[in-house]
C-alpha cells in the first residue's frame, strides 16, 4: 500500500488545527476549565457512545470472530508492551520508584488510541470497517490501563478501576454487538440511524478541542521543559522505538485482518496520550513527568507521525 505525504498531511493537518484551536480557545477563556466538565460528561455519555453505534451496527468486520477476538488482544498486548519498554527506558536513565519511574513507563505505554486516531482512519481509509475495528481494538486498551496500568502507577490493585471498564461507550459496544448477531441491524429505522450518525459525529471534534484546551493547560506547568533526558527518552520511545515494534508485529503476525493491520500502522504513529495524566495525578504518580512524556511527545509527532504513517504502509503492506 502506498500513503502519499499529501495524503497524511491531508488527513494530519485538520487534526493538529482542531488541537490549536483549542489552544487558543482556552489560552482567550473562550472555552473556560468550568465548561470542561460538562462537555466532557456530554462527548462520554452521548456523541462517544453514538459513534460506537453508528459505526459498529451492520459492520460486516466487527461481525467476523477473527476480528472480535485479535483486535481487543492486539490492543491489550501493545499497551501492556509499552509499559515493560517504559519501565525498561526509565531505569535506564535513572529514574526510581517515586521519582518518576512509574509514572514515565505508564504514560509512554498508553498512546492516543482515541480522537487523534479516528479521524485519521476514516480521512485515510473511507472506510466503516476499519473503524470498527479500531473500536473494538481500543476496548483491550482500556482493559490493560485499568488493570495493569493502574496496578503499575500506584503499585497496586485498585477493586474500583475494574468499574471503570464499564463505561457507556463499552456499553454501546456490546449493544451494538447484540444487534449485530440478532440479525437486528438491517432493521434500524432510518431516522434513528441518522440521529445516532449526527450525534456521534460530534464527538471527535469537540473531544479534540477539549484536549487542545487541556494541552494549553499543561503548558502553564512550570518546569515543563526542564530535566531534558524525560522528553528524549519518551520521543524515542514513543516515537521511535514502539511505532517499529507495531510494525513488526502487523506485518509479520499471521492471521490478523487487513482492517487490524490498518489499526495498528495508524496506532504505531500516535504519541502519548493526555488520559494519563488525570490517572497519574489520582494515583500517586508524578504529575510533572507524566506532563513531560505527553507535551514532548505530543509536540514531535507533528513531524513524526505522517513520516511513520508512510514508512508502515509501504512496510505493513
Amino acid at each position: 500500500m502506498e500513503l502519499p505525504i499529501q495524503t497524511i498531511l491531508g488527513a494530519a493537518i485538520p487534526v493538529f488545527a482542531l488541537l490549536l484551536i483549542g489552544l487558543i480557545l482556552r489560552r482567550t477563556n473562550v472555552l473556560t476549565k468550568e465548561a470542561d466538565v460538562s462537555i466532557m460528561k456530554l462527548v462520554v455519555r452521548v456523541f462517544y457512545p453514538c459513534l460506537f453505534l453508528d459505526f459498529l451496527i451492520g459492520n460486516p468486520a466487527v461481525k467476523e470472530a477473527p476480528n472480535l477476538l485479535a483486535a481487543p488482544l492486539v490492543g491489550f498486548l501493545t499497551t501492556v508492551a509499552g509499559f515493560l519498554a517504559g519501565y525498561g527506558i526509565a531505569k535506564l536513565i535513572g529514574l526510581e520508584k517515586g521519582k518518576g519511574l512509574r509514572t514515565f513507563a505508564f504514560c509512554n505505554g498508553i498512546y492516543n488510541y482515541g480522537y487523534i486516531p479516528i479521524p485519521l482512519i476514516i480521512a485515510l481509509f473511507g472506510d466503516r470497517e476499519t473503524l470498527g475495528v479500531l473500536l473494538v481494538h481500543n476496548v483491550g486498551v482500556e482493559v490493560a490501563i485499568w488493570t495493569a496500568g493502574i496496578i503499575l502507577i500506584s503499585g497496586q490493585f485498585h477493586r474500583g478501576t475494574i468499574k471503570q471498564l464499564f463505561n457507556p461507550p463499552l456499553i454501546a459496544l456490546l449493544v451494538s454487538l447484540m444487534i449485530n448477531s440478532s440479525g437486528m441491524d438491517s432493521e434500524m429505522p432510518e431516522p434513528l440511524l441518522r440521529l445516532i450518525s449526527m450525534l456521534g459525529a460530534c464527538s471527535i471534534p469537540v473531544g479534540i478541542l477539549l484536549a487542545g484546551a487541556a494541552i494549553a493547560d499543561l503548558l502553564k506547568n512550570k518546569g515543563v521543559l526542564e530535566n531534558f533526558k524525560i522528553p528524549v527518552a519518551s520521543i524515542l520511545l514513543r516515537l521511535g522505538l514502539l511505532p517499529m515494534v507495531f510494525l513488526v508485529v502487523a506485518a509479520t503476525l499471521p492471521g490478523l485482518s487487513t482492517e487490524l493491520r490498518q489499526v495498528i500502522l495508524i496506532q504505531a504513529a500516535m504519541p502519548a496520550g493526555i488520559l494519563p495524566i488525570v490517572l497519574a495525578r489520582h494515583y500517586g504518580g508524578e504529575a510533572s513527568v507524566a506532563v513531560k512524556v505527553v507535551i514532548s511527545t505530543t509536540l514531535a509527532s507533528v513531524i513524526t507521525m505522517p513520516l511513520w504513517i508512510q514508512f508502515g504502509a509501504w512496510f505493513v503492506f
